[in-house]
């Protein structure tokens, strides 16, 4: 018996949504996050086996080196949000540490950071739980083409295009991904691949993920951003004060994210430390001012 056409329209309609989420048009960057997250995620498996102190102490260095001064101080503090500033040399050296992260060349990561602020907790947000705690989590990096690209990608990041290194570590990031996996077999073999690429990796991939699903799920949120965004101190300390992610969105140009003396923030301890010494310029912090205009007793903002 044939079905009523209004019920054939709702299940082609059915049938469409499901096609279009699991068998859409995947691009090629896609693909490519998927190979490498697996990647990376394998080895981990072989990390009892390949065990040694050597290699360990390499993850350990790599993790700081490419989670705090890469993704925390360079990626997001200093090229994204432009919190301060650095001799030129130093923030190509702190960039190049964030793109051994392997998630991006600044060009591509700050771009997505930028909307996501722009953005935060909408439709167009590029990685808000509003669409799912895995999607927020990983799975929006394997939507290139349905969800980031439509929003017009790199034209906010006119800073770093009109800038010819930036634009060299984007056509030459493949280049560089394969680069650090070469050079740790080459000095430690297999163990330094498995702990080096493998487990430091997979640890700074979810450090970082975690500030797009857990820090807009659970928390406190002591400023009205008008979003989702939390302060999380377990976060914090496991992401070297990245989780005081409510102040963030609160004040996205502070340096200082842990904006309470009990609110622990290593990465402002280093660009402190960085001003003291005159490397850092230009630190820019919440003025009182700001802080009444965010409070929710102000009632300035819905």
């Amino acid at each position: 018996m044939a079905l009523p056409p209004k019920t054939v329209a709702i299940s082609n309609d059915h049938k469409n949504k499901n096609r279009t989420r699991w068998f859409r048009e995947w691009h090629a960057r896609d693909i490519f996050h998927i190979i490498l997250i697996l990647t990376v995620h394998a080895l981990c498996l072989y990390a009892p086996s390949n065990f040694n102190w050597n290699a360990f102490r390499v993850a350990g260095l790599l993790s700081f080196s490419t989670g705090l001064f890469g993704m925390t101080l360079s990626y997001h503090r200093n090229l994204s949000h432009r919190s301060f500033k650095l001799p030129k040399y130093l923030e190509y050296l702190f960039a190049y540490f964030g793109l051994q992260a392997l998630q991006g060349h600044p060009i591509f990561w700050v771009s997505t950071h930028r909307y996501h602020h722009k953005f935060a907790d909408t439709d167009h947000d590029p990685h808000s739980p509003i669409k799912g705690f895995v999607f927020s989590h990983i799975w929006w990096l394997f939507s290139y083409a349905n969800v980031l690209h439509k929003n017009g990608y790199y034209k906010n990041v006119e800073d770093l295009n009109r800038q010819n290194y930036y634009r060299l570590l984007q056509k030459t990031y493949l280049l560089h991904v394969c680069l650090l996996p070469a050079l740790l077999y080459i000095f430690g073999g297999f163990p330094f691949v498995v702990w080096g690429m493998g487990v430091r990796t997979v640890l700074v991939y979810h450090g970082t993920f975690i500030m797009n699903s857990v820090c807009h799920i659970w928390g406190h949120q002591a400023w009205n951003t008008g979003d989702l965004s939390k302060n999380n101190w377990v976060v914090a300390l496991i992401n070297f004060g990245e989780g005081w992610h409510n102040n963030h969105h609160a004040f996205e140009f502070s340096a200082r994210l842990g904006l309470e003396w009990w609110q622990i923030d290593p990465a402002w301890y280093i660009i402190k430390s960085l001003e003291h010494v005159g490397l850092a310029t230009n630190v820019k912090l919440p003025s009182k001012t700001h802080k009444q205009k965010m409070s929710f007793e102000n009632g300035l903002k819905i």
